[in-house]
């Protein structure tokens, strides 16, 4: 193994789509979220799967990625844009069949203005104050008349990862305000929100992270595994340094692995110092920083166990997933997914990774 190998386990994407659409309920269609090129995994290789199990509606986050999106999929699945319609997108709107969920009176206009009579959807701001019509202006709208029936009215949960704060709440009282008298399909629910129960669901859901495996879907099954291969092993002296800046100085007689990935390969500067990588079992700590290609980590505890260096080290696994990683550099598991870069060898399985 030259290269460092990422492992896409396809099937467990499908399996936790089915496991969130379980949770959202009989009566409620279970979307996909795929923007980022399915969060940095390959739509090309996973969007098709999930419409084979069964998906119907996919989201994605700008009119490229719906359109790129429409020629792996082909005509039939529902592609929204949470965008809207922006400037210049009308050629791909109604070329690649997008439904935008327009943010604005101002996108209502310019929809309307540039393709009469296409489908649209909407997005409420019900108080996470990022995109989205606010009350006043979705009341003006509506008095005014839409130009259309909208395909769906969604929002968008702030806080859904934490079940207990009071703004879900807040936004699930403002969402119904602005549109229980409307008798529109609807949509407030992300992974956070499916998790969150029924009253959260209403008529289709739109699982993003979860079905990727990250969190705050404790449950989902693991999808990625990332394996780097080891360059070279040198023992490193009591008190003798490691890496730039001389971050990391032995303590004890060490054996010190450097390994062939880097912050050019997305491995986070920041976890510097803080990261565990794995070799059969045995958890092997990153000794001084991320440099752009390369990582050295302590394999003492493994040598004494194996009796040999390993020839490579996992960072995604069994043992550790993108959320664990996630915090040893401070941020959270969609960075690490959608920070993955293109140096890997990406190995795309229908089984458990290898």
């Amino acid at each position: 193994m030259g290269t460092p190998t990422l492992d896409i386990r396809r099937d467990a994407v499908v399996e936790n789509w089915r496991a969130l659409d379980a949770r959202s309920g009989a009566a409620c269609e279970t979307a996909a979220v795929v923007k980022a090129d399915c969060y940095g995994l390959g739509a090309a290789e996973i969007a098709p799967a999930f419409a084979a199990a069964g998906v119907r509606t996919f989201f994605v986050a700008v009119a490229e990625e719906g359109a790129a999106l429409r020629r792996i999929l082909g005509n039939g699945p529902e592609i929204a844009v949470f965008s809207g319609h922006m400037a210049g997108d009308a050629a791909l709107i109604r070329d690649a069949a997008l439904i935008p969920m327009l943010n604005s009176p101002e996108q209502v206009a310019r929809h309307a203005d540039a393709l009469p009579g296409a489908a649209f959807g909407v997005q409420l701001d019900s108080g996470m104050n990022r995109l989205g019509c606010e009350p006043a202006d979705w009341a003006a709208l509506r008095a005014a008349g839409l130009p259309g029936v909208p395909w769906l009215a969604m929002s968008h949960l702030a806080c859904a990862d934490d079940p207990d704060h009071p703004q879900n709440a807040a936004q699930l009282a403002m969402f119904r305000a602005m549109t229980d008298d409307t008798g529109l399909r609807r949509s407030l629910a992300a992974t956070g929100g499916v998790l969150l129960g029924d009253a959260y669901h209403f008529d289709l859901t739109r699982p993003g992270i979860g079905l990727y495996g990250g969190a705050p879907f404790a449950d989902a099954a693991p999808v990625v595994r990332l394996a780097i291969p080891v360059i070279q092993c040198r023992d490193v002296a009591p008190g003798e340094s490691v890496g730039y800046g001389a971050t990391w100085v032995a303590a004890r007689p060490s054996r010190i692995a450097t390994v062939a990935a880097g912050y050019a390969d997305g491995i986070l500067r920041a976890m510097s110092g803080r990261a565990l990588l794995h070799a059969g079992g045995i958890a092997c700590p990153l000794a001084g920083r991320v440099s752009m290609d390369l990582l050295t980590v302590d394999v003492t505890e493994y040598v004494a166990a194996q009796g040999a260096d390993p020839e490579a080290l996992d960072l995604l696994g069994p043992e550790q997933g993108i959320d664990a990683v996630a915090d040893a550099a401070g941020t959270i598991g969609y960075e690490i997914l959608t920070a993955l870069g293109p140096r890997y060898t990406r190995r795309i399985a229908d089984g458990p990774a290898a």
